[in-house]
């Protein structure tokens, strides 16, 4: 019997491939799909963040302060969902606002 992940692509494999002669729980099977669904969803909530910061980052290296700062916004609340989610540790959600912010900063002191 092979499950499959509700909105899973062909790289990913499930946790139980094919019907053995071990006991298999209904909860450890929806555990496992659910933990599957959950693993996309952060992936996709982490890769938004990271292209958030990219754009931070482009337009501080064309020190465009104010757009910088508009996108910071952004940054920093996607990241704070993301904290309340548990997808993301609060201190390494501080650190990355704190380094991007002190980057926008460098450029409106050197302005």
């Amino acid at each position: 019997m092979a499950l499959t992940p509700i909105g899973a692509g062909d790289k990913q494999k499930t946790l139980i491939s094919r019907r053995s002669s071990l006991a298999v729980h209904p909860s450890v099977i929806k555990r496992h799909h659910q933990s599957l669904k959950r693993r996309v969803r952060n992936q996709q909530v982490k890769s938004r963040i990271r292209t958030l910061i990219k754009k931070v980052k482009h337009l501080v290296d064309a020190k465009d302060r104010e757009n910088a700062s508009n996108h910071l916004r952004e940054v920093n609340e996607a990241l704070g969902k993301a904290v309340n989610k548990g997808i993301l540790k609060s201190n390494t959600a501080s650190r990355w606002l704190s380094r991007l912010s002190r980057s926008v900063n460098r450029i409106a002191s050197s302005s």
